[in-house]
């Protein structure tokens, strides 16, 4: 893979909840400098009319920066679509709610949770647009599973200019074992514990600062999704980065929460969700 060959995936079915999200990735295209393709969904021959109108308002904004783009109409279910245009190339999908009435958020889930489940590559997930990014807030577990994140999250902070807050949340003790014991006890002082949580959050400062950025840790305790919607919530970031339930290969995502699920639907800022193994770097 090249960054050639990376480009912006905007998707919209024409629904008014999709506005803010083909308005971010095109600010998205012209801060990273990569190409786009608009990708218009056509679910319902109602609906023909508001996707292709919003196409074409996105066409517009695009042809006023300069950002190479094409545009593909597809009729189909949203989220199967999108999935199936990101096995075609090296996307990062821009995506907002696909505007679902209420009685099938309740029966099916929110279509975010199917668009993770199916994209293997990262997401940005827009419920409300947040322009210009000038704070970035990185959640990390500590053991790893969010370095793919980190690193897109490093690179977009540089091209942004913006400062990057790394949030690690101690969970309550569900196993009895010495080293859940001993971030327990000393989990605001994480930094100076010899753990791999301390090892790794002390790593991922390091690279942060060694980029230039201001980059700060905070650590909170207490239920995961709770600790970083409030996070969220009280400082006003721009973007949050997550790793996806997806990343780590046992079966803890089968019997645990989808702590990003929970965090996009929650969230009222753009969320970028990045799999475990991620490496390409799209822009510099």
């Amino acid at each position: 893979m090249n960054v050639e060959q990376v480009s912006l995936l905007l998707c919209t079915n024409g629904c008014e909840a999709a506005h803010p999200a083909l308005r971010y990735g095109v600010r998205l295209a012209e801060l990273l400098n990569l190409p786009v393709v608009l990708l218009g969904i056509i679910e319902r021959e109602s609906q023909e009319f508001k996707v292709l109108n919003s196409l074409a308002d996105a066409g517009q904004r695009l042809e006023k920066t300069g950002i190479a783009f094409q545009t593909q109409v597809e009729r189909g279910q949203g989220s199967i679509v999108i999935a199936r245009h990101t096995q075609m190339g090296n996307y990062l999908t821009v995506v907002g709610p696909l505007g679902r009435p209420a009685w099938r958020r309740v029966v099916q889930g929110r279509s975010f949770r199917r668009l993770q489940a199916r994209i293997e590559t990262p997401i940005f997930y827009v419920p409300e647009e947040r322009w210009p990014v000038r704070s970035m807030l990185l959640c990390m577990g500590g053991l790893g599973f969010a370095r793919a994140v980190e690193n897109l999250s490093l690179n977009l902070a540089c091209a942004a200019g913006a400062s990057l807050t790394i949030l690690h949340v101690v969970e309550p003790i569900t196993l009895d074992y010495p080293l859940a014991h001993e971030i327990q006890e000393n989990w605001e002082e994480i930094l100076e514990t010899d753990t791999p949580q301390g090892r790794n959050l002390s790593a991922a400062l390091k690279r942060m600062h060694e980029a230039g950025l201001t980059a700060s840790l905070k650590v909170r305790q207490g239920n995961i999704v709770h600790e970083i919607l409030d996070e969220v919530r009280s400082g006003n970031y721009d973007l949050v980065g997550m790793g996806s339930a997806y990343s780590a290969h046992s079966l803890r995502h089968l019997y645990m929460p989808n702590v990003t699920a929970e965090v996009a639907e929650g969230a009222a800022c753009p969320v970028l969700t990045v799999r475990q193994g991620y490496d390409v770097i799209p822009f510099e």
